[in-house]
């Protein structure tokens, strides 16, 4: 009986253990097919172009001067009998080309660069469907209403520039499907790159489509669609249109049919809803009639500094240039198409209550995280680059800038690929592999050539998504990262085929147009310099040769040999494995005595000459230990072996050694932590230049130095304990759903909320900031002044493009970049810190409307609200919070899912990411998914939302999951702490003048 027993107990035990092994396969399975891509998919889909059977032939580049004006006008024929413009000659010395060559070179790479999007409009309808309903371009271009914004405050709120030729609309457009987008002014001619003949859109053959698959360009609708719709069809077929798309009324964004609104999606779409009705735009399955593609121009182009317009909402071509940089671009407002300002004092703002909402509001204006696509698990804001001065650049590349190209590296295009480059053969030697290489992105990871630069940038905003995207998983992670191949672009992408034939006329048009924008050109900027002493400018030229100009001018006295710099290991910049090496030896020399003596008498005896162009940088890569700044930038990883820019980046690149440690702060107690970041490419950041830098504040690759948060009219949002009581302006009730959703804020929700205080980060006292009533009309701002006029009545307004604004901005953020004691502080930590954090303005949550989750798991949502209900919601989307006001940011953007390619050790990772599991489910269960905006206003979730951060250890967990624990944004370029006043003075004259 014993026996049987036991026997029956072993079976028993056996089959449990059978079972667990079984559940361990199974969950190692689910785990893997989570975690790692399907890798057969790789290299073998094709992009629309190619499917429709279009060749690169069939998509020539547009040589119409349209857009000839901008620029200064350097692209204007010359007048009969006048000169070409000297800029346009120093490039026909440089490429050996006819001075009209260049000209049309210039004007066909000034067109690729305003409306060339090469088919991702595909990517951007992905987001607008998969980002939980907060983006979506075709309402960010629309004037509906209901919204916040519109075409006459567009470039006063969202930052983005209104297309010359176009008009707000009075009413749906019938042309458009109903859309409330603007219409082009019957004074101007028809833009000519929406001629289907001259630049025929793309269609997908019948017989290349899937199984399941429309596109319906091209199609006849039914009869009733075709009625219904008849002025948006072209005799009751949906457009093909343009591979150019048509404008949108907003500078850098096209648009093109949707290829999936067929006559179902047609009969389904309601405009009107699109824009009021939640339940209905939020549906995942929408299919909108148009698709928004994005050119460079949307975040690059902007007012011209030296021709800024009379009105900010009305410039004209002239008015415009392409390279400076979308310096006003607010991204937490065109990432949350529905945003709208604080509509009470002390109440905020529906989008307030999205945590997403909070990671996209860190963003200074003029910033983006270029990696928020493929994430890299940090949350990196970084300026919108300009590009000035290319012509000095190459010359540094060739001197300094020598790299190490192998494998798919080898795959980008270099200059003696193109006739009209032959000239500049140089710069790569294709029997070694070596390349002179400009590095462009902020961590000088773009190391392969200058054409390889500007074509990957269009692979990150969307061309070839069709692969790009097999990748990585988009926006979340969670997925290892792989590269995409240069020659799977080759051979399946025709937009990239097209793009690399291209990129050559756009390198031309910046060698001619991108070079300095004077602050004595620009309207009463000569007036303004007049008031600067003489010998003060002298003086603050020697003060510039002495404290800046070693890493903030590419004009350098030879070095003496004996310092061995740029010799040896070290020639042509000695980047790679040695570079530590390399770099002491060029820093040795900048700070001797001989140095600053030649440097002083080089920027003495040049004057004005000296400054003419200097790209006013090295671009030499700069050890993060030696400049102290906020260390997520230099340790961005999307470049690394093995990552999704692998073919992007050079050996040498991805072998430099590790920096030398740093400090950084926790973000609660402030107290110092080390931090040592390893090598293969991160830990260095190449100086940013100074060319025209009295247009271009603010200051630091984040624009954190000298930005104005809380500037009435500009800023609806505060982080907990920024100034109050200020006049802050805002624009109209938007009404609509958005509004339905801030009127959840009961009457006596919003009493509680303004007469509360809140604990703030965990103890820290931090009131909410003080917002004027939301009372005034969408034209206009608050604050006693009229905005968007040039010049400007209010020239302490940070946000206004005009002359004397941009030199206010320039004067206070200068001002703070030499003396660190003048910038932003954070004032919640326990202990001071040396610069502000990113931090929650308002309580908030991880929210994803019900309509966004993943497939898979809506059939079981009801049972996860049984389970877990302070995660999902009873209507099954999911509600994860709220995090407090006041919360640091970062502590939960920064956390590394996954471990990067050079960490081969997952299971360790996964284990460390399993012991800070329990701290973090408990904080989460017991914040309890209190995310409704009456819950989110209510003191006592607020206060209970304080105590289970604080107690539970949640943000000591998630500093410790943390792939950057960096969190102070603002700090360190201590480089003018020593000097004098005198000295600073001096300096900031001469600056004035770059």
């Amino acid at each position: 009986m014993l026996a049987r027993l036991g026997r029956i107990l072993l079976w028993i035990l056996g089959g449990l253990v059978a079972l667990a092994l079984v559940l361990v396969v199974v969950g190692i399975v689910v785990l893997r097919g989570l975690i790692y891509p399907d890798t057969s998919r790789f290299g073998t889909v094709e992009d629309e172009a190619r499917r429709a059977g279009r060749s690169v032939e069939s998509l020539p580049g547009a040589g119409d001067p349209y857009y000839a004006a901008m620029d200064k006008g350097l692209l204007l024929p010359p007048a009969a009998g006048a000169a070409y413009p000297p800029e346009i000659l120093d490039v026909a010395g440089d490429t050996q080309l006819d001075p009209e060559a260049v000209r049309q070179a210039a004007i066909r790479g000034q067109n690729m660069w305003m409306i060339w999007t090469g088919g991702n409009d595909r990517f951007w309808d992905f987001a607008a469907r998969t980002a939980i309903g907060s983006f979506d371009l075709l309402k960010t271009i629309s004037s509906h209403p209901s919204q916040a914004y519109g075409h006459e405050n567009r470039f006063r709120y969202l930052g983005v520039v209104n297309e010359p030729c176009f008009e707000a609309p009075d009413g749906p457009d019938p042309t458009h499907f109903g859309l409330w987008i603007d219409r082009r002014s019957a004074e101007c001619p028809p833009d000519p790159f929406v001629d289907p003949a001259t630049y025929p859109g793309i269609k997908i053959p019948a017989d290349r489509l899937n199984r399941g698959e429309v596109d319906a360009r091209g199609e006849t609708m039914p009869a009733e669609v075709a009625e219904r719709f008849a002025d948006s069809l072209d005799d009751g077929r949906l457009p093909v249109g343009s591979y150019y798309g048509e404008p949108t009324g907003v500078v850098g964004l096209r648009l093109f049919p949707n290829p999936d609104f067929d006559a179902e999606a047609a009969r389904r779409w309601d405009p009107e809803r699109f824009y009021t009705d939640p339940d209905y735009y939020n549906d995942a399955n929408l299919v909108r009639p148009y698709r928004v593609g994005m050119a460079c121009a949307f975040c690059h182009t902007g007012p011209s500094p030296v021709n800024p317009p009379a009105e900010v909402e009305k410039p004209g071509w002239p008015n415009l240039a392409g390279n400076p940089g979308a310096q006003y671009y607010w991204v937490d407002r065109i990432f949350f198409w529905n945003t709208e300002p604080r509509r009470e004092k002390g109440v905020p703002a529906p989008n307030e209550g999205n945590f997403l909402f909070q990671l996209f509001h860190t963003n200074p204006p003029g910033t983006l995280d270029t990696s928020l696509v493929s994430t890299d698990y940090m949350n990196n804001p970084r300026t919108m680059n300009a590009v000035y001065e290319l012509r000095a650049r190459l010359g540094i590349a060739l001197k300094t800038g020598i790299e190490q190209l192998e494998g798919g590296e080898r795959d980008n295009r270099q200059f003696q690929d193109y006739p009209a480059t032959q000239a500049l053969a140089p710069f790569y030697d294709p029997a070694t592999g070596k390349v002179a290489s400009m590095r462009v992105l902020k961590d000088g990871a773009d190391s392969v050539g200058g054409l390889g630069a500007l074509n990957r940038v269009y692979l990150n905003i969307g061309l070839f998504s069709e692969e790009w995207l097999l990748h990585f998983r988009p926006f979340i992670g969670g997925r290892k990262i792989s590269p995409i191949a240069i020659a799977d672009a080759e051979r399946n992408s025709v937009f990239w085929q097209a793009t690399e034939a291209q990129t050559v006329d756009m390198a031309i048009y910046f060698l001619v147009t991108a070079r300095a924008d004077r602050l004595k050109d620009a309207p009463g900027g000569a007036a303004i310099l007049t008031r600067d002493p003489p010998d003060l400018v002298e003086h603050g030229m020697v003060v510039f040769a002495r404290t800046c100009a070693a890493c903030h001018s590419s004009r350098q006295p030879e070095p003496d040999p004996t310092y061995g710099v740029d010799a040896g290991i070290c020639e042509g910049g000695g980047t790679g494995p040695q570079y530590r090496e390399c770099w002491d030896r060029f820093w040795a020399w900048a700070q001797s005595d001989a140095f600053k003596t030649k440097m002083t008498e080089m920027v003495l005896d040049g004057g004005d000459d000296f400054l003419t162009g200097n790209y006013l940088s090295t671009d030499r890569r700069v050890p993060l230990d030696l400049l102290g700044t906020n260390a997520c930038s230099a340790i961005a990883t999307n470049g690394l072996r093995g990552d999704i820019w692998d073919n992007f980046t050079s050996q040498t690149y991805k072998s430099l050694p590790p920096p030398g440690p740093v400090t950084v702060q926790h973000p609660v107690s402030g107290a110092d932590m080390p931090f040592q970041s390893l090598g293969n490419g991160r830990g260095y950041i190449r100086p940013a230049s100074l060319v025209s830098l009295w247009s271009t504040a603010p200051y630091m690759l984040n624009n954190s130095v000298g930005y104005e948060h809380s500037y009435r009219g500009a800023d609806y949002y505060h982080a907990s304990g920024e100034d109050e009581g200020r006049d802050y302006g805002v624009a109209a009730d938007p009404g609509g759903a958005a509004a339905a959703e801030a009127d959840e804020y009961s009457a006596a929700a919003a009493e509680e909320y303004n007469s509360a205080t809140s604990s703030g980060a965990y103890g820290a006292t931090a009131e909410t900031a003080a917002i004027t009533p939301y009372e005034e009309e969408r034209s206009g701002y608050g604050g006693g002044y009229t905005a968007g006029h040039c010049p400007s009545s209010d020239p302490d307004d940070p946000f206004l493009p005009c002359v004397e604004n941009r030199v206010a901005l320039f004067d206070a953020s200068i001002r703070a970049m030499i003396s660190p004691d003048l910038r932003r502080k954070d004032d919640i930590t326990a202990e001071p810190v040396p610069g502000y954090i990113y931090r929650t303005s308002a309580p908030s949550c991880l929210i994803v409307p019900p309509d966004f989750v993943p497939a898979p798991l809506k059939r079981f949502t009801g049972l996860l609200h049984r389970l877990v209900p302070w995660a999902v919601t009873e209507a099954g989307g999911v509600a994860l919070g709220p995090f407090p006001e006041g919360f640091p940011i970062n502590a939960l953007a920064n956390t590394k899912i996954l471990p990067d390619n050079d960490e081969p050790d997952m299971l360790a990772h996964l284990m460390n990411l399993a012991r800070s599991g329990p701290t973090l489910l408990s904080a989460f269960r017991q914040l309890g998914g209190q995310c409704s905006p009456v819950e989110l206003a209510d003191p006592e979730v607020r206060h209970h939302a304080d105590e289970v951060v604080r107690d539970t250890g949640m943000i000591d967990a998630l500093v410790g999951l943390s792939k950057c624990p960096d969190y102070v944004v603002n700090k360190g370029h201590t480089f003018g702490v020593a000097l004098s006043v005198a000295d600073r003075e001096a300096l900031i004259a001469y600056l004035k003048r770059f």
